[in-house]
């Protein structure tokens, strides 16, 4: 039987290789087991469930990083390049986004507007 922490680093392996890396870089000097604790949870726990297919979740969150507001930026931007990694089109990232102009308002949705238009300019640039 895989375990939760198998079944994120399989997960985040295909949305983002660098991903546990970057966390153990950023917080483990910190909060040590940070990496692995939000890979085991986050990913294997939530993201690896059945019932929702990878794209669909990752477009939830996408909703709900847009709903939270401008402090959500910096992991709003991440999960746009998760979910442009699990399928999605920009198209859909971007309706998601302009979705919750209702929920969230105006404000939200800009800033959600911004953090896509920023991750897909950056895409778009020769490397």
């Amino acid at each position: 039987m895989t375990t939760a922490l198998e079944q994120g680093r399989a997960l985040t392996r295909k949305l983002n290789p660098e991903l546990e890396t970057v966390l153990n870089e950023r917080y483990d000097d910190i909060v040590p087991g940070f990496a692995e604790s939000l890979i085991e949870w986050a990913y294997g726990r939530h993201y690896a469930r059945p019932g929702l297919d990878l794209k669909t979740r990752q477009l939830c969150t996408i909703a709900a990083l847009t709903v939270l507001g401008g402090q959500t930026g910096p992991q709003l931007k991440v999960n746009i390049e998760h979910t442009l990694a699990a399928g999605a089109e920009r198209r859909e990232i971007i309706e998601a986004i302009w979705q919750m102009a209702v929920y969230g308002g105006l404000p939200a949705a800009i800033n959600g507007l911004n953090a896509a238009r920023e991750v897909f300019e950056a895409e778009d640039r020769p490397r």
